[in-house]
């Protein structure tokens, strides 16, 4: 949707929910029921016709573009162009996963050694990459969803593998709130399909429970990294102990046909 259809479909919106018929906004603009139909229709907005229209609403333009931008839908993804753009500037990958956290510019200064020029050069970047959208005083939208994820095979989570999950995993997990817990065995496809879901609400229940905690004081938080994952896998030293090497991880081996 580019900005004038986006610009239209605004509008109409505005329109219905302020309960004006296309008849009732001819009579103020002065034109024809069919004028005004085919106007939205075709999406011929001039500047000035929204002006006419916004004065009709008893809006101003910055309202309708806040409309525009919340209606816009949120990104899922980054390409694997802009993500290898995003690791390979320490910065520039530190700062996006405190916004994701929904960080204040405040807060990112306060707790990194970073400084202003260089925040704002990351945040700058983030805006044209399409992860945030960068307002007055350092202030952000983030323009990614709840279900957003660094692509599986991309240059970030190549890069979390490699330098991060090796880190993450030397440590204990025997503090305050901390679990690790590995199990393995063999399910029936749908319900491995139902655990996926499952973990996908934890994740999200995860990240709701650290929005609401956002306003709390940073005494009385701790800092958590949950790490979910599920794949058909067998260690390597027991792959090489199958009895037919080439059997998929997690389907048992066909049984021998007796002689």
């Amino acid at each position: 949707m580019n900005a004038t259809q986006a610009l239209t479909a605004a509008l109409k919106a505005e329109l219905r929910r302020a309960g004006i018929t296309y008849a009732q906004l001819a009579v103020h603009l002065n034109l024809a029921e069919s004028s005004v139909k085919r106007i939205f229709s075709r999406g011929e907005l001039t500047l000035a016709r929204i002006d006419q229209v916004l004065a009709v609403l008893q809006l101003d333009f910055a309202a309708l573009a806040r409309e525009v931008a919340l209606a816009a839908p949120a990104r899922q993804a980054l390409s694997a162009e802009q993500e290898a753009a995003v690791v390979a500037d320490p910065h520039l990958l530190l700062v996006a996963i405190c916004v994701q956290a929904r960080w204040t510019a405040a807060q990112m200064l306060e707790t990194y050694a970073l400084s202003d020029a260089q925040l704002v050069a990351a945040l700058t970047a983030l805006d044209r990459l399409g992860f945030i959208e960068l307002r007055a005083h350092n202030r952000y939208r983030l323009k990614v969803d709840q279900t957003f994820r660094w692509r599986p095979d991309g240059p970030v989570m190549a890069f979390f593998r490699r330098h991060a999950v090796p880190d993450y995993f030397a440590g204990g997990f025997d503090g305050p709130g901390e679990q690790l817990a590995l199990v393995h065995g063999q399910i029936a496809h749908a319900r491995a399909a139902d655990f996926h879901d499952r973990l996908q609400r934890l994740a999200q229940d995860f990240v709701h429970q650290h929005v609401a905690d956002q306003a709390r004081p940073t005494a009385d938080k701790t800092a958590y990294t949950l790490v979910l994952g599920m794949r058909s896998w067998l260690f390597e030293p027991f792959r090489a102990l199958l009895r037919t090497p080439d059997a998929a991880p997690g389907i048992a081996p066909r049984a021998r046909a007796r002689r």
